[in-house]
């Protein structure tokens, strides 16, 4: 099998990009084990639930994801939000917040990024 054929994409862009990722950070662990070990542990250790639910924090790195323009993790988060439980309407209402804050950029990310991702993601099994 040749590189082309392992590293198929899935359906919907949403998919695609998720592959993307998981490809990449495998490939990153591999040649860097020592440091994707600890990032790793670190983000875990970030993510559960303490004060602030799971829920709460995958919406506040959402928000984070959306201000900052970063396209991978706005489809992570997305998915995060929907693996947590969050309804599309906290999903937008969180945006909106993000919105406030980032303007136009924001708003563009949200009302396409955002949207095409629920979209996506809700049709795959979390």
């Amino acid at each position: 099998m040749n590189q082309n054929e392992s590293h198929q994409h899935p359906g919907t862009p949403t998919e695609a990009a998720l592959m993307d990722y998981k490809h990449g950070l495998g490939v990153f662990t591999e040649k860097m084990p020592d440091i994707a070990r600890k990032y790793n542990a670190f983000t875990e250790s970030c993510f559960k639930a303490g004060k602030l639910t799971k829920k709460e924090k995958q919406l506040i790195a959402l928000g984070i994801s959306i201000y900052s323009q970063d396209e991978y993790c706005i489809i992570y988060h997305t998915k995060g939000c929907l693996d947590q439980g969050c309804t599309e309407e906290e999903i937008l209402e969180s945006v909106g917040v993000c919105a406030a804050f980032g303007g136009g950029a924001a708003m563009s990310q949200s009302v396409t990024l955002v949207q095409e991702a629920i979209s996506d993601l809700s049709q795959m099994k979390h």
